[in-house]
């Protein structure tokens, strides 16, 4: 990568096009003296002390994964990821600011996705930039894999599919979201885990990763999710949208190995799974 004449001057011009970061990580990585080659050697200060960015409140969490590069925490039913307005409290960013409060660690909170506020499963942080900007290019180039499960309403024919229908905007409601010939390309891949009388569990992965698309798609397609109000599901069965994340897949941002972390079935699914079954 062409770098500008003070990183040049620094004698990161031989090393820097085998570094795995952004140019402008990079830059901002040497104007504050967190990079430097001495003789064969090259040092890069990945953990400055941060401040947490995010008002710190207290929430049991259930941790799925740590390391000094990344935290993966198993969000619960009722709780967005971040505050959408400005002021908003108690959000999985404010208790993962508290949590790093409670064990010492001067760490910016840096979700890396998101989960519907009615939706459970895990959601990757990223601990320091460099982190950040590996794991912002692996989401881009769908290296982030991500494993749902949900009871859709019917019973589905198909063992396996696919739903290939673009989503977009619904006019008429402000955080809605529609299958629209205008809206942007959206593709979601199911397996059939498990039918009952009226109900399918069904496994889901995404092509793309576009706003409430399993929701929309399984809508769309005459199976709306149990418990989703906002796009047919019924309430008879289960209070909230039954979609959980099930399965999270990763990179190590320094090593590469692969990693992954399973969440288990929240109890209202497995309520609710259980009761279904009963009635085959």
């Amino acid at each position: 990568m062409a770098l500008p004449d003070h990183l040049a001057g620094a004698g990161l011009r031989g090393v820097a096009p085998h570094l795995p970061l952004p140019p402008k990580l990079l830059r901002e990585m040497s104007a504050n003296n967190m990079i430097t080659v001495q003789g064969k050697q090259l040092r890069l200060r990945l953990f400055p002390r941060e401040p947490h960015g995010i008002p710190a409140d207290w929430m049991d969490l259930n941790i799925l994964y740590e390391d000094d590069f990344s935290l993966v925490v198993n969000k619960p039913a009722g709780v967005e990821i971040h505050p959408s307005v400005k002021g908003q409290r108690g959000t999985l960013a404010n208790a993962v600011a508290a949590y790093y409060e409670t064990t010492g660690q001067a760490v910016k909170v840096r979700p890396m996705h998101r989960l519907d506020k009615d939706t459970t499963g895990p959601v990757l942080f990223a601990k320091n930039e460099f982190a950040q900007a590996v794991f912002e290019r692996a989401l881009r180039d769908k290296e982030v894999d991500r494993e749902y499960i949900a009871i859709a309403e019917g019973v589905m024919q198909k063992n396996k599919d696919k739903i290939d229908l673009p989503i977009g905007q619904d006019r008429g409601h402000s955080t809605r979201r529609r299958v629209s010939e205008t809206g942007e390309s959206a593709l979601t891949y199911y397996n059939v885990d498990e039918r009952f009388r009226d109900h399918t569990l069904v496994r889901l992965t995404l092509g793309t990763g576009r706003t409430h698309q399993i929701r929309v798609h399984l809508s769309a397609i005459g199976h709306p999710i149990a418990g989703d109000g906002m796009y047919g599901g019924g309430r008879r069965y289960i209070q909230r949208q039954a979609l959980h994340g099930e399965k999270l897949s990763w990179a190590h941002p320094w090593t590469g190995d692969k990693q992954s972390v399973r969440a288990p079935l929240p109890d209202d699914m497995i309520w609710a799974i259980n009761e279904l079954r009963k009635g085959r």
